[in-house]
C-alpha cells in the first residue's frame, strides 16, 4: 500500500510534489493538498519526499525529518582522480567502512524503480582466498587439458603467468562485490552496472580502490558453483563484478585523456537517407 500524509501546517501547495511525480499519481485535493491519485502506479521512488521544500510530505510512514539535507561537494575531482587499482594491501577494508558502503546501496537508481537487485560481497579475505583458490585451480585444469590446447595456445601469456602463480584474474583484491539481477528485470543489464559506477566512486570517497573485472564476471557465469557460494539467488543472472581493496599504491594527479567525440546540437538539419542505410543502422542498433 503506497501512502502520503501531508502535515497542513507545513504545506505551503507548491505542487512540486504534484510536477516531479513519475508515474502523476499525485493530485490536488479540493483543499489544494496534495492526495494520491492511483496507489498502483506509484514506483516508491519517493521523489515527492525528496523535493517538498517545506518537509510537509511523508511516505509511506517515512517522515522528511528522517531524512537528510542534500550537500553537493566537489565530485568534478573524484571522477577526475578516479582509477582503476590492481595493487591491493594484503589487509581488510576497516568494519566500518564496509559498513558504509553497504549502508549507500538502497539509495542507488534502478529502472522503474525496481529494487530487486542482489549483493554478494565478499566481506572477508580468508573467503575470498578460497573463491580465488576454487576459481584459479579449475582455470589452471582448464589451461593445462589437452582438449581446450588450441584455445589456450592464443593466450599462452596468460597461461604462463597462471602457472606461475599470478594472480591474474582477482589481482590479490581482498573483496569482491558481485551485482546480479532479476531475468525479469526492466533493465536487468544496465542496473547493476549503474550500481556499481556507484560504488565506484563512493569507494574512492572512503578511500577503497576499485577495479571492473571482465574476467571475475565470465568465470562466476561459467561455474554454477561459484554462484552458490556467492548466495546468488535462484532467478538471478549475475551481471558484473568489481574488486574492492585498500590500495598499495597512491596516485599523485589525474591523468589527461583524449576527449570523447560530442555532437553538440543546437538546431536539426533533414538528411535523406537510403533504405539501405536505414537498415543498417537499425541492425547496427541492436548488435548487442
Amino acid at each position: 500500500m503506497n501512502t502520503i500524509n501531508i502535515d497542513k501546517e507545513k504545506c505551503i501547495h507548491c505542487g512540486l510534489c504534484i510536477s516531479d511525480c513519475v508515474s502523476k499519481c499525485i493530485s490536488f485535493d479540493d483543499e489544494k493538498f496534495p492526495k494520491m491519485d492511483d496507489e498502483s502506479r506509484c514506483l516508491q521512488c519517493q521523489h515527492c519526499l525528496a523535493i517538498c521544500p517545506t518537509g510537509a510530505l511523508s511516505f509511506n510512514g517515512r517522515n522528511p525529518e528522517n531524512s537528510e539535507s542534500v550537500n553537493y561537494d566537489d565530485l568534478l575531482t573524484l571522477i577526475k582522480s578516479r582509477r582503476s587499482v590492481r595493487q591491493y594491501k594484503d589487509e581488510e577494508i576497516p568494519e566500518d567502512t564496509m559498513n558504509k558502503l553497504k549502508e549507500m546501496l538502497p539509495y542507488i537508481p534502478t529502472g522503474c524503480n525496481s529494487h530487486a537487485l542482489h549483493f554478494s560481497i565478499v566481506e572477508k579475505k580468508s573467503a575470498m582466498d578460497e573463491l580465488r583458490k576454487k576459481v584459479n585451480d579449475k582455470v589452471i585444469k582448464i589451461l593445462t587439458s589437452q582438449a581446450f590446447s588450441p584455445l589456450v595456445n592464443k593466450f599462452e601469456r596468460y597461461k604462463n603467468a597462471f602457472l606461475a602463480g599470478e594472480d591474474v584474474i582477482f589481482r590479490g583484491a581482498p573483496h569482491m562485490v558481485v551485482v546480479s539481477s532479476p531475468i525479469n528485470a526492466p533493465c536487468a543489464s544496465v542496473d547493476p552496472i549503474i550500481a556499481l559506477s556507484y560504488i565506484e566512486l563512493y569507494a574512492q570517497h572512503l578511500g577503497v580502490g576499485t577495479c571492473w573485472c571482465g574476467y571475475a564476471e565470465l568465470c562466476i557465469k561459467l561455474m554454477p558453483e561459484i554462484c552458490e557460494m556467492l548466495e546468488i539467488p535462484a532467478g538471478y543472472t549475475p551481471v558484473y563484478v568489481m574488486l574492492l581493496g585498500i590500495p598499495k599504491v597512491e596516485y599523485k594527479r589525474t591523468i589527461q585523456p583524449e576527449p570523447y567525440e560530442i555532437s553538440s546540437i543546437k538546431e536539426f538539419h533533414k538528411k535523406d537517407s537510403c533504405f539501405f542505410c536505414k537498415a543498417k543502422r537499425l541492425i547496427t542498433n541492436f548488435l548487442r
